[in-house]
This record gives structure tokens, C-alpha cells and sequence, in this order.
């Protein structure tokens, strides 16, 4: 079973010799015993984040691992569990970018941002960070499915609550454990990518109901920053 602990803005996903796919800055496949989900403060802008990640899991007493970060507090962060899966989600949405599907945009390629966070004095990051565990084996493929599945369930469920497929920093990271019983597939299908399918769609809207308290949802039409992707494309047969 995959274990959390929260300490200091620091929350702790860990099980033994677990197997890891990651989309951070410093993501891939990794063999790990635990990884991270960090709060970062406002008006953060460090880019030495390999230091920074270090700094922070040394002053709460956790070894290194796969990180994310995050600006939402950890005290939003939600769990959810369905048979061998496990998801941790924390759910912040100042900064969403979306996609419409008019297909009537620029020409010249360029997306309408809403702002640049550094030009804010209140900017806070937002982002959807999404750890799945699975108490299965899977190989490189199959946990690259998982991923797949995760993302697209997380797509949809921000999409069904605040009408956007996410913001411009999500990342995700799951884990599998290799001395567990195999599963070849990860897929919506399967009875391990059925559970990560719900297990994200309950934690992420466990995480934005703690973080916005029944407030209303930033939309990108109010939202300090984000973007819009809207561009025009060149459609052609293989």
C-alpha cells in the first residue's frame, strides 16, 4: 500500500523499490522509495529547483525523490482509493489554459495569454498535481498507459467542473511496484485504469472543493493569467 505523510508544505507519497514514470523537470521512469508533492511559496521564482527540492526535503527529514510543485497548501490536498489504486491530488486553477474548439485563431501561431505571472504582485501558482499508485506491476508501457489514463481523466473532470482541460503547470507522477502481481494494462478498460479513473476524478474534486470552499472557480475569462490556446493549423492526409 502507498503511504502519505504531510510535513511542513511537504507531502510524502512512499512504498519500497515502487517504480516511477514522472513529468517534472526532472521526470522519466525512476526506482524510488518515495516521492513528493511540495508547496512553494508565493512570489516563488527559484530556477535552481534541483537545490530547491533538496533544501526542502532535507528540512523535513525526507530523502530525495520525484518532486512536484505546487502553490496550492497541502492542507487541500485530497486522496481517494479504489481497490490496487491510490491518488493523491491537490487542485489549483489560477492560471488555466484552455482550448477551443473553433479552430478560428491567429494565423501567425501565437496563443492570447492572460498575463504574465511575474508581473503580478499577488501571483500565486496554481496547478493540478495528480501521484496515482498501483499495487501492481507494470512495465515501462504500461505505466506510460497509466499516465495516459490519469491525465485524461483529470482532463475531464476539470472540464466537467470549471470548463477547462487544466492549467499551464500540471504534472503527475505514477508508481507501480514491481514485486506485486502483473497487469500488462493500464487502459480506461482495465480494472486498474477503471480505479485511477475515479480515484482522480473524486481527489481532484475533493481538492478544489477544500481549496475554494465553495467559492466560485477561476474561469479564464477572469483569471489574472493563463492562456488560451487559439491558433489555426494546416489539416492534411497522411
Amino acid at each position: 500500500m502507498f503511504e502519505t505523510t504531510v510535513r511542513d508544505g511537504v507531502c510524502q507519497v512512499r512504498r519500497e523499490g515502487a517504480n516511477w514514470l514522472s513529468t517534472a523537470w526532472d521526470g522519466g521512469y525512476r526506482t524510488a522509495d518515495a516521492v513528493y508533492n511540495v508547496t512553494v511559496p508565493e512570489g516563488f521564482e527559484r530556477t535552481d529547483l534541483d537545490a530547491y527540492r533538496a533544501d526542502r526535503l532535507s528540512a523535513t527529514g525526507f530523502s530525495l525523490g520525484p518532486t512536484l510543485l505546487t502553490g496550492v497548501h497541502m492542507e487541500h490536498a485530497r486522496c481517494a482509493r479504489s481497490g490496487p489504486v491510490s491518488v493523491l491530488a491537490t487542485a489549483g486553477l489560477s492560471n488555466p489554459a484552455a482550448l477551443p474548439m473553433s479552430g478560428e485563431g491567429e494565423a501567425d501561431g501565437s496563443d492570447e495569454a492572460a498575463g504574465n505571472p511575474a508581473d503580478s504582485p499577488d501571483w500565486r501558482p496554481g496547478t493540478v498535481n495528480l501521484v496515482v499508485g498501483v499495487d501492481r506491476a507494470l512495465d515501462d508501457g504500461a505505466l506510460a498507459t497509466l499516465l495516459a489514463t490519469a491525465v485524461e481523466a483529470k482532463a475531464a473532470t476539470l472540464l466537467d467542473a470549471a470548463g477547462i482541460p487544466g492549467t499551464t503547470s500540471d504534472a503527475a507522477i505514477v508508481g507501480c511496484v514491481p514485486s506485486a502481481e502483473s497487469a500488462p494494462f493500464a487502459g480506461s478498460a482495465t480494472e486498474i485504469g477503471a480505479a485511477a479513473r475515479v480515484c482522480v476524478r473524486d481527489a481532484v474534486r475533493a481538492g478544489l472543493a477544500a481549496r475554494y470552499d465553495g467559492d466560485s472557480l477561476p474561469t479564464v475569462d477572469d483569471a489574472a493569467y493563463g492562456v488560451v490556446t487559439d491558433r489555426e493549423t494546416e489539416v492534411f492526409e497522411p
